[in-house]
C-alpha cells in the first residue's frame, strides 16, 4: 500500500479558511458566496478536512451549522494557523507597516462604546485590511476560549499563564446623587464614610469592595472601609443605585462623565481623589510579537492616555 501523502499547505489553508468562513456566515452557501466558490467546492472541502483529521468538525441540518466538540477544539488551532500565515506573508511585503487578518478581542461592553468605537473609524482608515470582532469580557470565566488573541482588563489582575501588558489607567470620581446628599450627613474627609453607605460593585478579580482608595492633594494614600445594602455586578447598574440615591460610589469618570455634567451625580470629596483604575491587556504567548494585537494595543493605549488628560 502507498504511503500516505498529506495534502499541500496550501490546499489545507484554504479548507481552514472555508471552515471558518462557514462559522462567520452559519451555513455552507454563505460561505461559498463570501469566498466567491462554488458551494460545492465548499462541501468537497470540509468533507476532506474532515476525512484527513478522522473526527467531524461539524453539525449540519437544513437550517443550521454548528461545532461539535471536536470542532470546538480545532476552531482556535485553525484561526491562530491561518493568522499566523498572514502575518508571515506581510512580513516580506515592501510595506513593513501592514497590519491584516482578523483580530479577536474582548474588551468590557462600556469600553467599547465610551472609548474604542468613536475613534475606530480612524483607526480602520489606517489599517483597511484588518478586521476586528469585540465581545464582552465582563463576565467570561475563560476569556481566552475560542478563537479570542486578547482581553482587556480593568482593576486587579491575577493570571501566571498569560502575558501582562499594562495600557494605562483610567480616573476614578467619588460621587453621589444630589438626592442622597440632601439627606445624608456632609462628607469633607474619607474618615467621615463611617456614617454613610457606599453601593457595592462586584467584580470577578475581587469577592467584594469593601474597602475605598484614595490619594490625598499631599500624595498620601488611605484605604477607606466602607458599608453598602446593595451590591452589583455592572458599572449599568452601579451608576443607576447612585442615581435612585442608594448610596456613594467609586466609578471610571468616563462612565460617570455624562450624569456628573447633567447634574444627576455630583463629585464628592474633590480633595480625595479615587486612586486610578488600572487597565491590563491579557493575551498568550505565541501572540507575543503579533502584529496586529500589537498595533490595537498601542492605538488603544493612546486611546487611554487621551481620556486621562
Amino acid at each position: 500500500m502507498p504511503a500516505y501523502k498529506p495534502p499541500p499547505v496550501s490546499d489545507r489553508v484554504h479548507q481552514f479558511r472555508i471552515f471558518m468562513q462557514i462559522l462567520d456566515t452559519g451555513s455552507f452557501v454563505g460561505a461559498a458566496r463570501a469566498l466567491k466558490i462554488p458551494p460545492a467546492t465548499v462541501s468537497v472541502a470540509i468533507r476532506m478536512l474532515e476525512s484527513e483529521l478522522g473526527v467531524r468538525l461539524l453539525h449540519r441540518t437544513t437550517r443550521q451549522v454548528g461545532l461539535t466538540h471536536d470542532g470546538q477544539r480545532f476552531l482556535p488551532m485553525a484561526r491562530m494557523i491561518v493568522g499566523d500565515l498572514d502575518e508571515i506573508c506581510h512580513l516580506f511585503t515592501n510595506d513593513e507597516e501592514v497590519v491584516a487578518g482578523k483580530l479577536h478581542i474582548r474588551v468590557p461592553n462600556r469600553i467599547v462604546w465610551r472609548l474604542i468605537a468613536p475613534a475606530l473609524p480612524s483607526f480602520l482608515q489606517q489599517h483597511p485590511e484588518l478586521e476586528l470582532r469585540f465581545s464582552s469580557s465582563d463576565r467570561d470565566p475563560d476569556p481566552l476560549g475560542e478563537d479570542v488573541d486578547g482581553v482587556i482588563r480593568m482593576g486587579n489582575v491575577r493570571d501566571d499563564s498569560l502575558v501582562h501588558k499594562p495600557l494605562g489607567q483610567l480616573d476614578r470620581v467619588n460621587c453621589a446623587s444630589p438626592r442622597y446628599l440632601a439627606t445624608h450627613a456632609a462628607l469633607q474627609h474619607p474618615d467621615e464614610l463611617v456614617q454613610h453607605w457606599a453601593i457595592g460593585y462586584l467584580l470577578p478579580s475581587e469577592a467584594r469592595r469593601a474597602v475605598w482608595h484614595f490619594t490625598g492633594a499631599s500624595g498620601a494614600a488611605q484605604s477607606i472601609p466602607v458599608r453598602h445594602r446593595v451590591a452589583v455586578d455592572d458599572m449599568d447598574s452601579y451608576l443607576a443605585c447612585a442615581q435612585a440615591g442608594i448610596g456613594l460610589i467609586q466609578a471610571p469618570r468616563i462612565d460617570a462623565r455624562h450624569l456628573l455634567a447633567s447634574g444627576e451625580l455630583v463629585e464628592v470629596l474633590p480633595d480625595w481623589p479615587a486612586t486610578p483604575v488600572a487597565v491590563t491587556a491579557l493575551y498568550p504567548h505565541r501572540h507575543h510579537q503579533s502584529r496586529r494585537l500589537a498595533a490595537f494595543l498601542d492605538w488603544f493605549g493612546t486611546l487611554l492616555d487621551r481620556a486621562a488628560a
